[in-house]
């Protein structure tokens, strides 16, 4: 394995989505770019995961942004961690915070952020966001993007 998929172990094999989000395996690479601080984005605009009271699901648009250390999560492994959600009932609260705490855990970055734009259920829409702390001075953070939720108003 060459140094760039180092600690990737799904990169390149067919893998199974995870049945849950406990049992995901996400992976790290190493930062070609370790001293230099940008950001790295992902943009999830179809997450779901289930309502835990009524199993009906839930729907939500995602985006993750870090200033990555020495690690880099890998792309595929975070497709499927996040795709394990389908099926995982978690209100929309837990499911946003408990992304961004894996993803601080795992590659314990210089600044991550995530939000969590969640289409209305019961004609309440709600977004949750959570950062890791201050965003660092001198790293330009785009807007994330998102309008807020407006019905036919």
């Amino acid at each position: 394995m060459n140094d760039i998929a180092e600690g990737a172990t799904q990169l390149g094999h067919a893998t199974a989505l995870p049945p849950s989000p406990d049992e995901a395996v996400l992976d790290r690479v190493p930062n070609p770019h370790p001293g230099t601080n940008y950001v790295a984005r992902f943009t999830v605009p179809e997450f779901t995961s289930l309502c835990p009271v009524t199993g009906q699901p839930d729907f939500a648009h995602l985006v993750i942004d870090y200033v990555p250390g020495d690690w880099l999560v890998e792309s595929k492994s975070l497709k499927l961690y996040l795709g394990s959600f389908r099926n995982h009932g978690a209100f929309h609260e837990d499911c946003t915070v408990a992304i961004g705490l894996r993803l601080r855990d795992l590659l314990a970055p210089r600044w991550l952020r995530i939000g969590g734009y969640w289409y209305p259920r019961g004609g309440i829409p709600i977004d949750v966001f959570w950062q890791s702390g201050a965003p660092l001075e001198g790293v330009w953070l785009p807007d994330q993007g998102v309008p807020p939720y407006r019905g036919r108003g």
